[in-house]
């Protein structure tokens, strides 16, 4: 697994052994972040972007983020291996510093913390087919994590699709695999 573009292009991730983890492979990675740079219907989604990581996994979405530009990312994952990975990761880089990992429920999240502005550009890949990625953007906007306008990028098996809650525009919708990407506007 590696970075698809930005400053660290080409570098190596580390990724987990075994199925408990489903990183978005890279492939779909560089399509997303495509999507993100020449859509339509934002601007300059990058530019000094405070990023949010949901299931964040080996942390590969806001990684990413952070090489095209973000000024800061925050992962959420809840299992030890796989934060202990995402951690590895982002130190392999020496991104500490733009960087905070919180280990909890997504779809339970704590009241954001006041030192962290709320999120413009959120990615969400939780496990398919339980519509925990709706139940997860509803806590995210009922604990303040969310800016007005904050781009949510939405990952869901394509024969169950998530519901979509109250609040949030689909503007554009894309198919890899058995996986099918939204792409969510949050405007309350």
């Amino acid at each position: 697994m590696r970075i698809t573009g930005g400053i660290y292009r080409g570098r190596s991730l580390f990724s987990p052994k075994g199925s408990d983890t489903r990183p978005t492979s890279d492939r779909v990675r560089e399509a997303i972040f495509n999507i993100l740079h020449h859509g339509n219907w934002h601007n300059g989604v990058f530019e000094d972007a405070m990023v949010l990581d949901v299931f964040a996994g080996t942390g590969a979405m806001g990684i990413e983020a952070l090489s095209h530009g973000s000024r800061h990312a925050t992962f959420i994952e809840r299992d030890y291996a796989a934060e202990i990975i995402c951690q590895n990761n982002i130190d392999s880089l020496g991104e500490t510093e733009r960087t905070t990992i919180f280990k909890f429920d997504a779809t339970s999240p704590i009241p954001r913390p006041l030192y962290l502005e709320p999120r413009s550009l959120v990615f969400l890949d939780p496990p398919y087919g339980k519509n925990l990625g709706a139940e997860t953007l509803k806590g995210l906007v009922e604990n303040d994590w969310l800016r007005e306008q904050a781009i949510c990028v939405l990952e869901m098996s394509k024969k169950i699709p998530e519901i979509i809650p109250a609040g949030f525009t689909v503007k554009d919708e894309r198919t890899y695999g058995i996986a099918k990407v939204q792409f969510l506007i949050w405007e309350p």
